[in-house]
């Protein structure tokens, strides 16, 4: 088999206050997802949620589907973002291949049946970052450059959290049921990523770290504003975000990140934010 998955199951977040370093780690924390000649997979129930990497190096891989989902094929009731984290690579739809570059997304509709990744080169083979949700209507499948994505500036060096955002999977740009994709990427000199920080309750979220040098670390803050909790992340691992969670965190380098998120709307900054102070 290609494809290896687990499930998580969700959390209440009074019970959330009692876990310690493991407890948060066996249930947010995502290691592995990038393993040559594997689909990894990971459900978790906050909002039916799927985040996945795909490492087709010396065979093209197909996106199979998956016991939890009792569905004949993967995407018979889900959408599929995919943004490429690694070499010159393509994905087939349902037949048709496209390039996928470095950095670039691909938006795929529910219904359809066939996805294979492929790499252009075997020594530095794609590596495609996946996010899915639910979908209750059938879009078009779209790619997206990084020049097509929307850019936002923020922040400042002066406050370590200068930083560029691309929107890529996103409603202005991509018609989707509840998918969004983007990416973060912290200036140099700059660490803070998402501060000031925000919950949104009607929505949740996936952050995958990447181009954090192997000698360095993240520290992602997760949890209600005035109960927080740290976890440590590497290069390339990701942390499940739940709805009532605050995501934030700080890096000993600068690095990328690229956050998907899932819920009852598209509306980008429907988010409830919070000062630096009220942290707790």
């Amino acid at each position: 088999m290609s494809t290896n998955y687990e499930v998580r199951y969700a959390t209440n977040p009074e019970d959330f206050k009692t876990y310690d370093t493991e407890r948060i780690r066996k249930d947010f924390l995502i290691k592995g997802l990038f393993q040559e000649d594997q689909v990894q997979l990971v459900y978790t129930h906050f909002d039916r949620y799927i985040a996945g990497g795909a490492v087709p190096a010396n065979k093209d891989l197909k996106l199979e589907t998956i016991d939890p989902l009792k569905a004949d094929y993967f995407l018979e009731r889900r959408e599929l973002g995919i943004i490429n984290i690694g070499g010159a690579g393509s994905v087939s739809v349902d037949g048709k291949a496209m390039k996928v570059g470095f950095k670039e997304a691909l938006y795929v509709g529910r219904g359809t049946k066939e996805v294979i990744f492929s790499s252009d080169h075997q020594d530095q083979p794609a590596m495609f970052y996946l996010n899915s949700a639910p979908a209750h209507h059938s879009y078009p499948t779209q790619l997206i450059s990084r020049e097509d994505a929307e850019i936002v500036e923020l922040g400042a060096l002066e406050t370590s959290n200068a930083r560029t955002i691309r929107k890529l999977i996103v409603n202005s740009i991509v018609k989707t049921c509840q998918l969004q994709m983007g990416m973060t990427e912290l200036k140099t000199g700059s660490v803070w990523n998402t501060m000031p920080a925000h919950v949104h309750d009607r929505r949740m979220e996936v952050y995958l770290y990447f181009e954090l040098p192997e000698d360095q670390a993240v520290c992602h803050f997760m949890g209600q504003p005035q109960a927080s909790k740290p976890v440590w992340l590497h290069n390339q691992d990701a942390v499940i975000s739940p709805p009532w969670s605050m995501h934030c965190g700080s890096g000993t380098s600068n690095y990328t990140f690229i956050w998907g998120m899932a819920g009852e709307n598209l509306d980008y900054g429907d988010m409830d934010g919070f000062a630096p102070t009220e942290m707790q």
